[in-house]
């Protein structure tokens, strides 16, 4: 349940609950930027970070967390959007805080997952040429072999 002084449309939530006193709410992805939006508006001015969670061999797959903070407030909430593990993809939280940027670079670098209308969605982890996504529960854990030698 959310707080009284929270306004979320009702329609993008899908659960709430509160674990170690924070808030999270998983929400539609497709209304994602709406809730950014309201949050930000409600004194949630600072994006913390914006990560993935695989749940491999679950369905929906992944899962993009969101943390945000209110300073005015004292206060932190987690939004959580379940995506499915065939092309992941959720709207880039960009436009909104424009600190999501590296952190949803990141997060497509390690995890696969597309971050749509990102200006600049390209690895900054890992080398250009590298194959696959190394936080992926099915990544080989030896990696895939690369010949150096003859790159």
């Amino acid at each position: 349940m959310l707080p009284e002084n929270l306004q979320i449309d009702p329609a993008a939530i899908t659960a709430t609950h509160n674990t170690h006193n924070e808030l999270t709410v998983e929400l539609v992805p497709g209304k994602i930027l709406d809730v950014l939006r309201a949050l930000k508006a409600q004194k949630y001015e600072r994006l913390v970070s914006v990560t993935a969670v695989d749940r491999y061999p679950m369905e929906p797959r992944f899962e993009a967390v969101y943390h945000l903070q209110s300073v005015a407030l004292n206060q932190r909430i987690r939004l959580k959007c379940r995506l499915g593990g065939e092309n992941p993809s959720i709207a880039s939280a960009t436009a909104v805080y424009a600190s999501a940027n590296w952190y949803e670079r990141e997060t497509f670098d390690l995890f696969g997952i597309h971050f749509e209308g990102h200006p600049n969605l390209t690895r900054i982890m890992m080398p250009e040429f590298w194959e696959g996504y190394p936080l992926r529960r099915d990544y080989p854990v030896h990696g895939h072999k690369y010949d150096y030698k003859n790159s």
